[in-house]
């Protein structure tokens, strides 16, 4: 009798080995787009963490007075910013699959004539940079966790081969996290050498984000592409976590 439910046991902790490992896969799928909400033993590993990524040097010195979640057009002006319109959206999850309510999304990017919102690159090219484009905005999550900005498909520069959108994510005015998200399949990002710090390939796909064609839209229609792209940002710790340690 002991030995039958010693078997029993020993296929029973087989099966959960299996849960585990299966989870962990599906949670890589797509570069961490697919997300679950299952609760359960090993719900809390269910999602691998968003990498961190360096902040670069041209987190905006001088915050633009319109911070709002649309890039594309500043203030009341009538004339919008240059480049291919992208909607970037997404959820900010724990790595059990709960969405986070209150967190402050970041979003900065160089313009379509590759030039940042920071004097060190702004005043030394200041010709060249479009002034109709924002270059930084943030929005702050709801309960379901989401955020969502209007953008520009983000373009190389010289140094940076593969086109990139930096992301901060902070709670209660602390800091979580810091990333990029880039383009997946561009052909810039195997020679890009801060994606390339990034040596685990799975941990690469995790800042890997599907920029898709609106092919029914108005602009991509008249020969103007416009994109979308769903991009959910998954924490390793938050600072109620930290605090609750």
């Amino acid at each position: 009798m002991g030995g039958w439910i010693a078997v029993c046991l020993e296929r029973i902790g087989i099966m959960l080995l299996r849960s585990k490992s299966v989870s962990r896969r599906l949670a890589m799928t797509a570069g961490g787009a697919v997300f679950f909400s299952t609760r359960g033993a090993f719900a809390d590993q269910l999602l691998e963490p968003t990498p961190r990524l360096t902040e670069g040097p041209f987190y905006p010195d001088r915050l633009p007075l319109d911070q709002d979640n649309d890039l594309i057009v500043i203030g009341d002006r009538t004339t919008p910013a240059v480049g291919e319109i992208t909607h970037l959206t997404g959820r900010v999850l724990t790595p059990a699959g709960s969405t986070l309510r209150g967190a402050t999304v970041e979003i900065w990017q160089c313009d379509a004539n590759a030039v940042y919102l920071h004097s060190k690159d702004s005043d030394r090219k200041k010709s060249q940079q479009d002034q109709n484009f924002q270059g930084y905005g943030k929005f702050e999550t709801a309960s379901d966790g989401g955020y969502r900005f209007r953008t520009i498909k983000p373009v190389p520069y010289p140094g940076r081969p593969a086109p990139h959108i930096h992301i901060k994510v902070s709670q209660n005015g602390r800091e979580i996290l810091t990333t990029q998200l880039l383009i997946r399949g561009h052909d810039g990002n195997p020679r890009d050498g801060v994606f390339r710090q990034v040596r685990e390939k799975q941990q690469r796909d995790l800042l890997l984000g599907d920029f898709r064609k609106l092919e029914e839209s108005k602009l991509t229609k008249a020969g103007i592409p416009e994109w979308s792209c769903h991009f959910d940002i998954i924490l390793g710790q938050t600072p109620a976590d930290a605090q609750e340690g």
